[in-house]
């Protein structure tokens, strides 16, 4: 995790943090500035996911509910995504979500909020879970924002939640699976994760390796960087540390099977 770290404090302007958590240890194994409040742009609507899916347990709603006057943001990858969306008016609850993360598209995250509430309620609701996490109707808007070590944990109650109750958290793993994030170098079914960005700002909160075994959650952020539109280091950089990542998931993969055979070997 020493490389992980060391690359990611080449980012010398602004302000970065990183939190790398084990699936198998039930442990953080690298945490750099934690309570860091960054805009979280599109990553934001993976809280807001996790309040439908609330909703949904708590019988509020049902998957199946149709979501009507829908209608796809031609910005986002959805055509390529969802072809056979593209001529929908309405969608099941489950697909909307799934679209919502797969693509990004805030027109229909302002739809299932509008669905499911609106957005003080929708707002009201992720508070109640997590209280420096707050999302707005704008993902653009510096008021939608929140604390690292908050979003980790987002993504740790999704990640087993899908495992004990995989019913109820399809509809969010599917959207994190589609969506098309590829880092070359790092297979695309090991690499499972929501991005945000703003001018300054970089968001990614994923799942690294094969989701059934033992992969590492992560949550990474980095705010008052340079205009990345302009200038690519912050984000070259950035992926260099999801390269090191990977390996550093692979070798701890070599290690758990190491120790696997040897606790077999010794069994008899």
């Amino acid at each position: 995790m020493e490389k992980v770290l060391e690359k990611i404090k080449e980012l010398e302007s602004g302000e970065v943090g990183i939190i790398i958590y084990s699936q198998v240890k039930q442990e953080i194994l690298l945490s750099l500035n934690k309570e860091l409040l960054l805009p979280l742009a599109s990553a934001a609507k993976v809280a807001i996911a996790f309040c439908i899916a609330k909703l949904v347990e708590e019988r509020n709603y049902k998957w199946t509910d149709i979501v009507e006057d829908v209608i796809l943001n031609p910005e986002e990858d959805s055509y390529e995504v969802y072809p056979h969306f593209q001529s929908r008016e309405n969608l099941a609850l489950q697909d909307a979500v799934e679209v919502m993360i797969a693509c990004h598209d805030s027109f229909v995250a302002d739809r299932i909020v509008q669905f499911c509430g609106g957005w003080e309620m929708i707002n009201t609701k992720i508070k109640s879970y997590f209280k420096n996490i707050n999302i707005t109707q704008n993902p653009r808007d510096l008021d939608n924002n929140g604390e690292l070590s908050e979003m980790l944990e987002l993504l740790r109650l999704i990640y087993q939640g899908y495992k004990t109750n995989p019913n109820l958290w399809t509809p969010i793993i599917n959207g994190l699976v589609r969506q098309r994030g590829d880092i070359e170098g790092i297979p695309s079914h090991f690499l499972n994760h929501m991005t945000g960005g703003l001018d300054n700002v970089v968001v990614d909160i994923g799942i690294m390796g094969e989701f059934s075994k033992n992969p590492l959650l992560y949550v990474l952020g980095a705010k008052e960087l340079p205009n990345r539109y302009k200038e690519k280091l912050a984000d070259e950089i950035i992926i260099d540390a999801m390269k090191l990542l990977y390996v550093e998931y692979c070798n701890r993969e070599v290690e758990l099977e190491n120790e696997s055979l040897s606790n077999l070997n010794s069994a008899f």
